[in-house]
């Protein structure tokens, strides 16, 4: 099986060193390896670049941002299975790719995903919060839950099926892919209970409440669009769960 991982990056060479060596250094090889600049000029395509003929795929251009960025790699990508590492992120150990390959051959599923835990930029060893993808079914998404995106791994004639993402999205079209993925052509899926992703705190999504306020907007949009009922008292009863997820570490 091979597994196809997109990162895409925008002026970000303080920690994209820490997203390619936890690809590169996976135990499982059957990798392809795929970076999408936006045309950075703080010196992260030389970053890239030193790598060589590590990374399989490496195209650095001007884009429409995140999301556009992320369907160009999908594009590219000519793996069984593909899964997005953002930047800022990377992976806990170098077993992960080889346990979601072997949860793929055993549940013979069309996608699989895990926990992750949230950690201080300055202390990359400091968890200050669990996202605990346990809470997830289908139905959860009219209360503004999810399985967290960087541990999601699809097979990729599930994007041709069914599209990619949205680019009109600030911040939640990768909610609206995940709705449309589960709840309106209800791909099937597979859960590891342990985390497989550390990110770093303070991105788009995880901070400042001018974000929370488009996210909860957009996620309420990306239920409509797939034909599932909320509203803002049901999206905004995700955080007392979220608080608990502090303590969970």
């Amino acid at each position: 099986m091979k597994i196809s991982i997109i990162t895409v990056v925008w002026n970000n060479k303080e920690t994209i060193k820490d997203a390619i060596d936890s690809v590169l250094g996976q135990t499982y090889k059957n990798i392809e390896y795929i970076i999408v600049d936006g045309a950075s000029t703080d010196g992260t395509v030389e970053v890239v670049q030193s790598y060589g003929d590590k990374i399989s795929k490496f195209v650095s251009e001007p884009d429409r941002g995140l999301y556009d960025a992320m369907n160009k790699g999908i594009a590219l990508a000519t793996g069984d299975v593909v899964g997005i590492l953002n930047s800022d992120d990377f992976y806990i150990d170098e077993y992960v790719i080889e346990k979601i390959v072997k949860e793929f051959e055993d549940k013979q599923v069309d996608s699989v995903f895990a926990d992750l835990v949230f950690v201080k930029p300055e202390n990359l060893d400091n968890v200050v919060r669990y996202y605990d993808s346990s809470h997830f079914s289908p139905d959860k998404f009219a209360y503004g839950w999810m399985p967290a995106h960087p541990t999601f791994f699809v097979k990729r004639e599930v994007y041709e099926k069914y599209g990619v993402f949205k680019t009109d999205y600030k911040i939640a079209a990768d909610y609206e892919l995940l709705t449309r993925f589960f709840a309106k052509h209800k791909i099937s899926y597979s859960y590891i209970k342990e985390p497989i992703v550390k990110m770093r705190m303070g991105g788009a999504s995880t901070s400042g409440i001018k974000s929370n306020y488009i996210l909860n907007k957009e996620i309420i949009r990306a239920c409509r669009e797939n034909n599932i009922y909320t509203n803002w008292l049901m999206i905004l009863s995700k955080y007392p769960k979220k608080i608990l997820g502090l303590f969970k570490k």
